[in-house]
């Protein structure tokens, strides 16, 4: 996660990673990319339950632990509610 957020730094974005693992595995990274996508929705918890979605072929994440390096905001948190991730690890 911390990786992805310097990846999210890089290209001028706010520096947040994110990275689901299921049975000691990543399923997919997701960074920041709201500026460069021009998506609000963009954030680095989003864009790693969408691709863990397709990667599962199951928007229910369930049994999954989500890191993350920094509090999820308002809108993550409900996405992370409604995708069924068991537990959330953040670094801030």
């Amino acid at each position: 996660a911390m990786a992805l957020a310097a990846r999210a730094e890089g290209i001028g974005e706010i520096p947040v990673g994110a990275v689901p693992v299921l049975e000691d595995k990543i399923v997919a990274e997701g960074w920041n990319r709201s500026i460069s996508e021009h998506d609000a929705c963009a954030h680095a918890e989003v864009m790693a339950l969408r691709e863990a979605g397709k990667q599962l072929e199951n928007y229910r994440l369930l049994d999954t632990t989500l890191y993350v390096t920094l509090e999820p905001c308002c809108m993550c948190a409900g996405a992370l509610i409604h995708s069924r991730v068991k537990r959330v690890v953040y670094g801030a």
